[in-house]
């Protein structure tokens, strides 16, 4: 079979790396792919967003099957154009990826089918929502609510963050058309669960719960990046916790999407609180996470094309997802700097072990030699029988990943074998 990853990622690289394990692949070509998938499949030098060229490239070299990876391309009807010409994808088509393309249509979904959720209300008049803030609990959270590259949520301490936030968003257009309408919504507690799960359209099943490590420093201080690492499964996501969010999320959501004629078939990504009030819906994704897929995809023990074929040819019910009974733990190696300034272009090198165990998100090839070319450049991942064991085999293995100016967080971890204790 000749696939095609949609898609140039650290989470692309975890993908096509599992996809590789099924001995029907012959051919992966990885559009864009970046310098470190190269060793895994063939890259084009066609952006996930060229449309018209992916499906160009598809139809030419008869693809059989295409996974259609990150937000933009899904929200752009990527997949629609693939399959009206006759190529199967794994992916939402752009009617149902909106679910994560507007954080409004995602939030009156969940209002109107009873879908557990923060409160929240969605301005497109930057006076008015100013207005609004006079009166609002604090802390808010304001989203912006389109794409904005994981970057559009701000979580405001005090009236002045909200305002200065609102004004960024609505006047200052930090985020482009994404921002010019904001959803201003209640500030929940508790622990976060993300819980990625494939789905056919009817059925859902959930893959490892993990737990994402979002702050660029120890202890979950300053800015928010894409992720600096994940472990899973969560231990906040217990049995019963599933049990809930299966009957009052997960399924719900399904049939919230059949019921607007936005049936969806992919992986669905359910950005999970662990409430005093029982579990609620932060946010969704139409894709696999990134960084959650470098540790969820390691633990599957069943053949991840069977299953991707499964979701897009509505048989999912009769098809095994079957995870390992270990943990994962993935540490993310970042450009000194992010996310704000960071120098590009320093040679990556890795050892025979680490290499294995390595996904590459900002690498490019240049004169022959792997050299950075994002702020997260690699997540190392480990598989072990305790979370102990897999946390300290994630950062030994990350210490044979070497660049210039590596950053890494040093206690990815560390809150989930607490909450073990």
């Amino acid at each position: 079979m000749k696939l095609l990853v949609v898609g140039g990622g650290g989470r692309e690289h975890a993908i096509i790396k599992s996809l590789k394990k099924n001995p029907e692949v012959e051919t992966i070509y990885a559009l864009p792919g970046n310098g470190g998938i190269a060793v895994d499949a063939t890259c084009v030098a066609i952006g996930a967003t060229d449309i018209e060229k992916i499906v160009a490239f598809a139809v030419e070299n008869a693809i059989d099957y295409a996974v259609v990876a990150p937000d933009d391309p899904l929200v752009l009807g990527c997949v629609d154009a693939l399959e009206e010409k006759g190529i199967p994808c794994f992916g939402p088509r752009a009617c149902a990826a909106i679910i994560e393309g507007s954080k409004v249509f995602s939030k009156n979904l969940m209002k109107k089918y009873g879908i557990p959720t923060a409160e929240y209300e969605v301005f497109s008049d930057v006076n008015a929502a100013l207005t609004y803030l006079d009166t609002a609990p604090i802390p808010t959270v304001i989203k912006a609510d389109g794409l904005a590259l994981g970057k559009g949520v701000i979580i405001a301490e005090t009236r002045e963050e909200a305002k200065a936030a609102v004004r960024d968003m609505m006047e200052g257009g930090i985020f482009g058309k994404s921002g010019s309408t904001v959803v201003i919504e209640e500030f929940l507690t508790g622990p976060e669960v993300s819980v990625l799960a494939f789905t056919d359209g009817n059925v859902v099943k959930p893959m490892v719960s993990s737990m994402d490590h979002k702050r660029i420093g120890d202890h979950d201080t300053g800015l928010n990046t894409g992720g600096m690492g994940t472990v899973a499964p969560n231990p906040y996501y217990t049995s019963d916790v599933a049990d809930v969010c299966m009957k009052e999320i997960f399924l719900p959501t399904i049939a919230a999407m059949n019921a607007e004629n936005r049936t969806f078939k992919g992986c669905l990504y359910f950005g999970l609180m662990i409430t005093p009030k029982g579990p609620k819906v932060i946010e969704y994704n139409c894709r696999f996470g990134d960084p959650e897929t470098q540790v969820v995809l390691p633990l599957l023990e069943s053949d991840l094309l069977t299953v991707m074929r499964a979701c897009t040819d509505g048989t999912l019910a009769e098809t095994e997802v079957k995870f390992a009974d270990k943990h994962a733990c993935c540490v993310i190696l970042a450009s000194n700097g992010y996310p704000s300034s960071y120098k590009k272009g320093f040679e990556i090198t890795m050892t025979e072990e680490a290499e294995k165990a390595t996904f590459v998100a900002g690498g490019a090839l240049k004169d022959g030699k792997l050299v950075t070319s994002g702020g997260r450049v690699t997540g190392t991942t480990a598989v072990c029988d305790s979370l102990e064991e897999a946390v300290k085999e994630a950062y030994r293995l990350s210490d044979g990943v070497k660049f210039e100016g590596a950053y890494r967080r040093s206690d990815i971890g560390q809150r989930a074998l607490a909450a073990n204790k």
